[in-house]
């Protein structure tokens, strides 16, 4: 499913239009990154929590040369499955 799948299919279910459909989904993740951004976990209910993970700085290796470099620190948002979705899953 694509961002644009699920802006039809909340139209279609609401019966709205097409644009105030992809308003509120933009909104919902305009929302969801931000409170990433601030450091917060995002926490929905039967689906799942969506955190930051911090990676700390390392030396790394260049696959093609094999020349060590170093890799800066940085953050990658990470989700955990919540019971509800998993249990859905199986």
């Amino acid at each position: 499913m694509t961002k644009a799948d699920l802006i039809d299919l909340l139209a279609r279910r609401n019966e709205m239009p097409r644009p105030k459909a992809e308003e509120l989904v933009n909104g919902l993740f305009d929302h969801l990154v931000n409170a990433l951004k601030n450091g917060e976990k995002v926490n929905i209910s039967g689906f799942g929590t969506f955190s930051v993970s911090e990676r700390k700085g390392r030396l790394g290796r260049n696959p093609k040369t094999g020349a060590t470099i170093e890799i800066a620190p940085s953050r990658a948002a990470k989700f955990k499955a919540g019971k509800t979705l998993k249990d859905s899953l199986s």
